[in-house]
């Protein structure tokens, strides 16, 4: 078993460490470098529109340009947080930030989809490798007490990246070309560089084993797969042929991935963390957290940009307040959990975002106004906010020091999976939805008028707003078609949070029944874990003895 060079319940030690002294400003830097990753996936979808007409991308290439970051990024999370752990983790956050500015400005420079497609790929390679950093490092370096506000405040910077995306990425758009996108992360990763260089202090597992060779075979493939999978399923439906055979090779690398793990002596994910409903009950909750919280967005931005008819920039700015409220309830989090307890806090946060969905999925409709939005978007991001920091606080807690990065890892590894299932199975519901709506074009309109049209307005509502957009196309025609696209858009948006708001429910009374209220470390488990081995063996070896006499009494 791997110890840290310090016990960790003792804060006295942490005033020894490097950094000690500046660790809040240490933490200000920590939140830049993970500023930018958060911006990154949220701030590019703003840019797809001009990305598509200067690049002449086809559906299939934007898909990869989106794609390829998550993919690399969700593949790689725990290879890089093991190796964190091993070698450092601020060395592994500035070689993080470094990779990111060469892959920021390989993907401004982009004149082709496949440099751009190669570019984010890259790009996830390196987030891969900063954001295990960022979370292990507050973990090494903040004592007990202080722990939790830190991570509050990280997960409120991230919360703030990721409603802040669209706005940045629509005011680029209004005054510069979509290159600008890109370009606007170099001089925050000198910032970030500089700073963390000068504040951050490093910490690394001084105990560690040697590189888990096979568990880093069989988890990246195993994780690609099923990632690849979840969009894909998104993409096209959850029977195709593709997403079967994704989620097949999942299965079967990651469940040897599971029997390797939990029977080598240095298992880069020790196994028995998940015995610990500290970690494994708070990481269901942060997969199902950021599950509605991708899911809500994947609709918002598309609501108000085609239903409602804002520009991208408009409908940016109308996505601040979500971002704020999610950061505001994020940082107050740790003293509410302070009177109530992780479980009640967690649970209570993933009720009030399940009463904000239900509420936008009663109130939602072809013309609502901003006001009526705005209600459902602060209700929704304050409790999601609320249960997000504690759940993470709460993971990182219940992980020994020394296997900070794994458990940061592991708990950006879910974060990522429940953001692709929630735009993966709500996008799904949606369409379905969608779909059936505008079915009913095919009674009431001319076939040899609409016929040729219909494969674009049931591919999704942007295509059907193209279509009627032809000049050519009769104002009447045009309206209907708009009018019941809109209309089929939104009773799917609708429904799919309607059935999202009922999964928070469930997520709810779940982490009521597996949470503790205090966060329980995972050594504790290992050295009870320890215990009943070493018992086992002595009774073993007891029986063995008993028997042995046995044999010499009977003459056997």
């Amino acid at each position: 078993m791997s110890h840290a060079v310090f016990d960790p319940n003792d804060a006295t030690n942490y005033e020894g460490l490097s950094g000690y002294k500046n660790r809040w400003l240490g933490l200000l830097f920590i939140c830049i470098s993970l500023l930018v990753i958060s911006l990154d996936n949220t701030v590019l979808n703003t840019a797809i529109p001009s990305i598509s007409r200067d690049l002449e991308a086809s559906t299939s290439e934007i898909q990869w340009i989106i794609d390829a970051y998550s993919l690399s990024f969700a593949a790689l999370l725990l290879t890089m947080g093991a190796l964190g752990d091993r070698y450092g983790r601020k060395p592994a956050l500035q070689v993080g930030l470094f990779l990111f500015g060469i892959g920021s400005l390989a993907a401004a420079l982009s004149n082709s989809t496949e440099m751009l497609i190669g570019s984010r790929a890259f790009l996830g390679i390196a987030a891969a490798i900063i954001m295990p950093a960022t979370l292990s490092i507050i973990s090494a370096t903040f004592p007990p007490k202080e722990r939790s506000q830190a991570i509050a405040l990280w997960a409120a910077v991230f919360g703030l990246g990721v409603g802040l995306g669209p706005t940045i990425g629509g005011w680029l758009l209004e005054h510069y070309s979509w290159h600008s996108v890109f370009y606007i992360n170099l001089p925050v990763i000198a910032l970030a560089l500089i700073g963390g260089q000068l504040m951050i202090a490093n910490s690394k597992d001084e105990s560690a084993p040697k590189i888990d060779i096979p568990g880093v075979v069989l988890s990246i493939p195993g994780l690609f797969a099923l990632v690849y999978g979840i969009i894909e399923a998104g993409q096209k439906s959850w029977t195709d042929s593709t997403v079967l055979l994704s989620f097949g090779v999942a299965g079967v690398l990651l469940g040897i991935f599971a029997i390797w793990e939990s029977r080598y002596e240095h298992a880069m994910l020790p196994l028995y963390f998940f015995k610990n409903m500290s970690f494994t009950g708070a990481n269901t909750a942060l997969a199902l957290v950021i599950f509605s919280l991708f899911g809500s967005l994947f609709f918002m931005s598309q609501y108000m940009q085609t239903v409602l008819g804002f520009s991208a920039l408009e409908a940016g700015i109308r996505l601040v307040p979500l971002s704020f409220a999610l950061a505001f309830a994020a940082a107050m989090s740790a003293r509410i959990a302070t009177k109530l307890g992780t479980k009640y806090t967690v649970a209570l946060g993933i009720l009030i975002g399940a009463g904000g969905m239900f509420y936008m999925s009663q109130m939602l409709d072809v013309d609502t106004s901003y006001g009526t939005i705005l209600i459902g978007q602060l209700i929704l991001a304050s409790g999601l906010g609320i249960a997000m920091s504690p759940a993470t606080n709460s993971v990182m807690g219940s992980v020994p020091v020394s296997k900070a990065g794994i458990g940061s890892a592991m708990n950006d590894t879910t974060r990522e999976l429940g953001g692709a299932l929630g735009v993966a199975i709500f996008g799904t519901l949606m369409n379905g939805v969608y779909l059936n709506g505008v079915e009913k074009l095919k009674a009431v309109l001319p076939s040899q008028v609409f016929g040729p049209s219909y494969d674009v307005v049931s591919s999704s509502i942007q295509g059907a707003h193209g279509v009627a957009s032809n000049p050519q196309m009769p104002t009447d025609l045009s309206s209907t078609i708009i009018n019941t696209a809109n209309r089929a858009f939104v009773d799917g948006m609708t429904e799919s949070m309607l059935i999202g708001s009922g999964i928070l429910v469930l997520t709810s009374i779940l982490v009521v029944i597996l949470l503790p209220s205090v966060v329980r470390r995972s050594e504790d488990i290992e050295e009870h874990i320890e215990h009943e081995v070493a018992e086992k063996a002595a009774h073993e070896h007891d029986h063995e003895a008993e028997a042995a006499r046995r044999a010499l009494a009977t003459g056997d």
